[in-house]
């Protein structure tokens, strides 16, 4: 029986792109599909592109931003919330699907206040603003780590992992080639990762390393333009929109601790190197990297540590220590969850029969 379903989350493709994975799911299955989202994150292009309707409300975000933000964000609240209240009301949802990021909260709160069902997901390993408040009131908690359990109630959480496309799982470990080391500040860059990936390019044009380094679109040009002249085997580019076929040519990954690349590095079995963003939301990619370190699954060096010296002087130990690189990608694989996305749908559709 085809089920009409509301998926919000967004910001960034670390919220998008997961959900995406289970929109594509729900609707091979013949469910009606609608995100929400706003028009300023990765959605309003990301979500359009997949062939999915998305309608788009105001929201901002209130944990870790300035009085101002926060301000802001209370005010303009209730607004967001009479509009999300106004597109569930029109689009008759039987479940809500939430992957978190601040334009979830007034759809979540319009759904508890609707008595929707609310399954979330919070792969971090400490959950989010929004579903923290949200907590006892959801239908299901999709969870990426065991620790995260103590946050919601016990009958109705579950480890899931993040959804992951296949593809991911899918690759086999580079075997030939020069050693290519990969540098993904995310969706959006990273600026400390660029600055260090600058600094060590005279330090890598003198070993035998490739480099593909994602700058994001605000940086880019800048490095683009120097890069050149940097004598570096590689190439710099805004935005990698198949990071799968980047992780099969590369060796080892240098990048953020959000929880949608450490997923995507366990899925694929890389060996990474973590900058946990520091100003992250609770410090969470900070407990994403940790949970790896402690399982001998990656190398994690601190944001305000990260020079081009240090960079370089990683990188060179891992690339002349083949066994350990391919321990470390043994070891991640640990953190893999293959069908993740299928047991969201799976949840979603029983939340929507019961409903």
């Amino acid at each position: 029986m085809p089920f009409s379903f509301v998926l919000t989350g967004g910001g960034t493709g670390g919220h998008v792109f997961p959900a995406l994975a289970v929109a594509h799911i729900l609707r091979a299955r013949g469910h009606r599909l609608l995100f929400v989202g706003t028009r300023e994150g990765m959605e309003s292009k990301l979500v359009p592109d997949a062939g999915f309707e998305i309608e788009f409300v105001r929201s901002g975000g209130l944990n870790r931003v300035g009085l101002r933000q926060q301000a802001q964000t209370l005010l303009a609240l209730p607004m967001g919330v009479a509009a999300a209240g106004r597109l569930l009301k029109k689009f008759q949802p039987k479940a809500i699907f939430s992957m978190g990021g601040y334009v979830a909260g007034p759809v979540m709160l319009s759904a508890i206040l609707s008595g929707l069902p609310l399954v979330v997901m919070e792969p971090n390993a400490i959950p989010g603003f929004a579903n923290r408040k949200a907590a006892r009131y959801v239908y299901r908690a999709l969870l990426g780590f065991e620790s995260t359990k103590r946050w919601f109630p016990a009958s109705r959480c579950e480890v899931t992992g993040l959804p992951v496309r296949p593809e991911f799982f899918a690759l086999q470990p580079k075997t030939s080639g020069m050693f290519t080391l990969l540098i993904t500040g995310g969706s959006r860059g990273a600026r400390r990762l660029n600055q260090a990936a600058r600094a060590a390019w005279p330090l890598l044009r003198q070993s035998p390393i490739r480099l593909v380094h994602q700058t994001g679109a605000n940086e880019y040009d800048a490095l683009a333009k120097d890069f050149p002249a940097a004598g570096v085997d590689g190439e710099v580019v805004p935005f990698i929109r198949n990071m799968a076929e980047a992780f099969s040519g590369a060796d080892l990954v240098l990048g953020r601790a959000g929880a949608g690349g450490v997923n995507e590095i366990a899925a694929a079995g890389m060996a990474s190197i973590l900058i946990p963003l520091p100003r992250a939301a609770d410090d969470h990619q900070r407990r994403n990297a940790e949970a790896l370190v402690e399982a001998n699954a990656a190398r994690m060096v601190p944001d305000a540590e990260l020079t081009g010296e240090k960079l370089f002087e990683v990188v060179e130990a891992l690339r002349g220590s083949p066994g350990v690189l391919a321990e470390i990608r043994q070891n991640v694989r640990q953190f893999a969850h293959p069908g993740a996305a299928e047991r969201a749908a799976n949840v979603l559709e029983e939340a929507a029969a019961q409903h």
